[in-house]
């Protein structure tokens, strides 16, 4: 009998796969950023696209906020 993933590792693969989605996003946007000269859109979009990468490798927590419960 075939086996079903549970919800969790739905959820786990969606918030993946939307987080993969924003950082490619965010290297398009930073190309128009540099095209444009706008160092600080470059620099925050940079930092961004850095910040989903870490969190895709699991080297950064998804929130920095703490859930309780």
């Amino acid at each position: 009998m075939p086996t079903h993933p549970s919800q969790s590792n739905l959820e786990k693969a969606r918030t993946e796969q939307n987080i993969a989605y924003i950082k490619q996003m965010l290297g398009e946007l930073g190309g128009v950023a540099r095209n444009e000269k706008a160092d600080m859109l470059c620099y925050l979009i940079e930092m961004a696209y850095l910040e989903a990468g870490d969190v895709l490798a699991g080297s950064r927590p998804l929130s920095v906020v703490e859930k309780s419960g």
